[in-house]
C-alpha cells in the first residue's frame, strides 16, 4: 500500500486540513493515532474522522476535536508521479504548509 501522510500533531477543533496534490483522484483521510496505527498495519476497519474519496483538489477536512492528528492520502498507486501538499488553517486565521511525506 502506497500512500502520503503528515503528522498534524496536536490541533484544535475546527482548524481546517487543505490537502492539494495532482494527478489521479485521492482518497484523503483525518485520523487519530489510534486509527492511523490501524491504517499502517493495513487492518481493514479503520474509522477516520473526516474525509473520503476526491476526484479532484483540494481535499477541505475540518477537525472534529482537539487532539493529535494525522492526514493521509491515498494516491491509488500513483503516488511516485504525485506530490502532496497540506495547510493547515487554524480558526485564529493563522496556516502552515508542509509537504506530505511518501510511504512504499
Amino acid at each position: 500500500m502506497r500512500y502520503a501522510y503528515h503528522d498534524l500533531g496536536e490541533q484544535q477543533r475546527g482548524a481546517t486540513a487543505v490537502v492539494r496534490w495532482r494527478g489521479s483522484p485521492a482518497d484523503v483521510l483525518l485520523l487519530d493515532p489510534v486509527n492511523f496505527s490501524k491504517y499502517r498495519e493495513g487492518r481493514r476497519l479503520v474509522i477516520y474522522s473526516a474525509g473520503g474519496h476526491f476526484r479532484r483538489p483540494p481535499a477541505r477536512l475540518t477537525i472534529p476535536q482537539d487532539g493529535h492528528w494525522y492526514a493521509v492520502a491515498d494516491l491509488g498507486g500513483y503516488s511516485s508521479n504525485t506530490r502532496a501538499t497540506i495547510e493547515v488553517q487554524n480558526p485564529g486565521g493563522e496556516s502552515h504548509k508542509e509537504e506530505l511525506v511518501e510511504t512504499a
